[in-house]
């Protein structure tokens, strides 16, 4: 591998948009440490990658435990010499409503969405330092900025956890900036992947429904937000640090 080979630690990224991240990565030559707690859907991801001429290693890493980011990070440097990019891509969320939101909910659903890409970034963020810098990406979504009632009621801790996630990303590019690590996130809106129900967001009734908020009439596919993701990586985006980007058809115009 080239010294000015770009390397990115993926969480999430066994499946969704965090696969679609690892693809569109690769298919730019950058080196891929995918970290997920799926390992089977993670392993197959990293195969597919390989078959296509692509460098990548599967990491088995629940993003709530911190001596397992460390050691898939440690086992990405052996493997490829340094770590120059991160992208926070693990996430969840229950269906449950307040009245029946129990204790262990939420604390899963704030600890992987939240606390994991805190911890994440404070493990990898030295090593990305110690690269001479380089940038990461978290994902977010559109309800860290408006809430979105699915049959009658919210997610509650999912909102909290992704609002969180929004001005955690604000605060640790201001921490980040004296080690030349550029951090922004990335908010989607409504995507086609199994994050919640696929069947149930590409059906044309809830296309239907959709469009009377969406301005582009249709569905965002894990393509659209990886782009994005890649470009808040790039040098192309040098001089963009703290933002939260909507990708999401436009959901929040109105």
């Amino acid at each position: 591998m080239s010294d000015g080979k770009k390397v990115t630690f993926v969480t999430g990224g066994a499946s969704g948009i965090g696969k679609a991240v690892c693809f569109e990565l690769s298919s730019k030559g950058e080196s891929l440490i995918i970290a997920d707690i799926d390992e089977s859907k993670g392993v197959d991801t990293c195969k597919e990658i390989l078959s296509n001429g692509g460098e990548a290693i599967f990491q088995k890493v629940d993003v709530r435990k911190r001596n397992e980011i460390r050691h898939a990070a440690d086992t990405g440097l052996k493997e490829f010499g340094k770590i120059t990019g991160l992208v926070n891509c693990a996430g969840l969320v229950t269906m449950t409503s307040l009245d029946e939101l129990t204790e262990e909910e939420w604390d899963l659903v704030v600890d992987v969405n939240l606390k994991g890409t805190w911890l994440t970034t404070q493990e990898v963020s030295r090593d990305i330092a110690a690269a001479g810098g380089g940038a990461v990406v978290n994902i977010s979504t559109v309800e860290a900025e408006v809430v979105v009632s699915s049959k009658g009621y919210c997610q509650v801790h999912y909102n909290a956890s992704k609002g969180g996630v929004k001005m955690l990303t604000k605060a640790l590019s201001v921490e980040l900036a004296k080690k030349s690590i550029r951090v922004n996130a990335v908010a989607p809106g409504p995507i086609a992947t199994d994050f919640v129900s696929l069947e149930g967001i590409t059906a044309p009734e809830t296309l239907e429904d959709l469009k009377t908020r969406l301005l582009i009439p249709r569905v965002g596919l894990p393509e659209d937000v990886a782009k994005a993701v890649r470009f808040l990586l790039s040098e192309e985006a040098s001089w963009i640090t703290g933002i939260h980007l909507p990708v999401d058809g436009g959901w929040l115009t109105r």
